[in-house]
């Protein structure tokens, strides 16, 4: 794992300009500055670095391809490289981080891992890695997603972890976040907090994408492999809280010849009321530990989101995208629900691969990129079709 240091990572305070910080209770406060101390020096440690990369590649079974999408590419009339982390173990990126943080963990000698999941990946992830190091599993998953992401719950039950409904609010990602530090809140001692994206109080936004960002490493490398060039044009990803676009933009950010693209999940459509495009609707607030954008009511409510992808409907964004968005170094779409089955089906039929609902809204920016038949273009994507079938089922087939 090589770290680039960037105009656009944190700051010792745990600010990316104006977002960040650690907003959080005063009985978190330990645990927090426990990790924020400690993260670090932890990770930097050589036998980590050994265990980290060997688990990355003996179980994950990193490095992921960087595939070229010919009949994509043709029809776009562009050059387009996927970035399979569909293929990683557990069928998501989401993996790359719970390894990391799970290793943090043993390091800080706790006993016991909370999470909190969407779709349902990051909680297979750290129920997997939970199995793997022996360690309890709790994961909390908001019962409307329970629902809709049912074979994941399975997997998380197969492998061990407990699964709680998160019954408040929308019943959805935010409230299961919720649960998840009231969890953390009631056993301090004992237990880690694995957050599955680049949210919440620092050090955790700067850790996660630390941890994914082994995903654009290997794009540099693999792109000058197939290219000669090291540098794609474009680079896309999905956004929700925003760990997979965090990986796949890290050691871009100061590459200013490379465009990076975030596709957020626009729902109905943002004025629809129905709508998770945070950086279109949202104004400064403070969520689950951090301040970063947040959709929100004059009086400071949250509002709650929507969207047919479980992985993106959230409320917020990180503060690494905040700040990439106030800054302009990235550019954000609202893709709606339809336009990424759309891309979902799109990418089936033409290249025979099912995407999961969050990539394919990552996929539908190529029809509104217009990019150049020399131009380079690269898309994450962060993980498989398997747990959307239900949702493909219902719609579109």
């Amino acid at each position: 794992m090589t770290i680039t240091e960037s105009q656009y990572n944190v700051n010792e305070k745990g600010y990316y300009g104006q977002f960040g910080g650690a907003f959080i209770p005063e009985m978190l406060y330990p645990n927090v500055e426990e990790l924020r101390v400690s993260y670090l020096s932890i990770i930097d440690e050589p036998s980590f670095q050994e265990e980290f990369n060997g688990l990355l590649k003996d179980y994950v079974g990193r490095p992921t391809p960087l595939f070229l999408a010919k009949r994509l590419s043709e029809k776009y009339n562009t050059t387009v490289y996927l970035k399979r982390e569909d293929l990683c173990h557990t069928g998501a990126h989401k993996v790359n981080n719970t390894i990391g943080q799970i290793l943090v963990a043993k390091r800080l000698g706790k006993k016991k891992i909370v999470a909190e999941t969407g779709a349902g990946q990051h909680g297979v992830a750290t129920a997997t890695v939970c199995a793997l190091m022996g360690l309890e599993c709790i994961v909390y998953m908001g019962e409307i997603d329970i629902q809709r992401q049912a074979p994941n719950v399975a997997r998380m039950k197969m492998l061990g972890a407990e699964v709680c409904a998160a019954i408040s609010g929308s019943k959805t990602l935010k409230d299961a976040t919720n649960e998840a530090m009231r969890h953390w809140i009631n056993n301090p001692v004992d237990t880690h907090y694995i957050i599955g994206s680049v949210v919440g109080p620092h050090p955790y936004p700067d850790m996660v994408a630390k941890f994914q960002s082994i995903i654009s490493e290997e794009i540099k490398w693999q792109l000058l492999e197939k290219t000669g060039k090291e540098t794609p044009d474009y680079v896309i990803a999905c956004v929700g809280g925003g760990s997979n676009a965090a990986g796949a933009f890290y050691h871009f950010l100061d590459d200013a010849e490379t465009r990076l693209i975030a596709a957020e999940a626009g729902g109905h459509g943002i004025n629809s009321g129905f709508s998770a495009a945070t950086t279109f609707l949202g104004k400064m607030g403070v969520l689950h530990g951090s301040k970063s954008l947040l959709m929100q009511t004059p009086d400071g409510q949250v509002v709650e989101p929507h969207s047919i992808s479980a992985g993106l409907d959230y409320p917020g964004i990180g503060p690494m995208h905040a700040h990439l968005w106030d800054t302009k170094r990235a550019e954000f779409y609202a893709i709606t629900d339809e336009e990424a089955l759309e891309s979902a089906m799109e990418l089936s039929k033409l290249e025979g691969i099912i995407p999961a609902l969050e990539s394919s809204h990552a996929l539908a920016v190529l029809k509104y990129l217009n990019a150049k038949p020399n131009e380079t273009v690269v898309i994450n994507l962060s993980g498989r079709g398997d747990k959307d079938l239900d949702t493909y089922m219902k719609h579109v087939l």
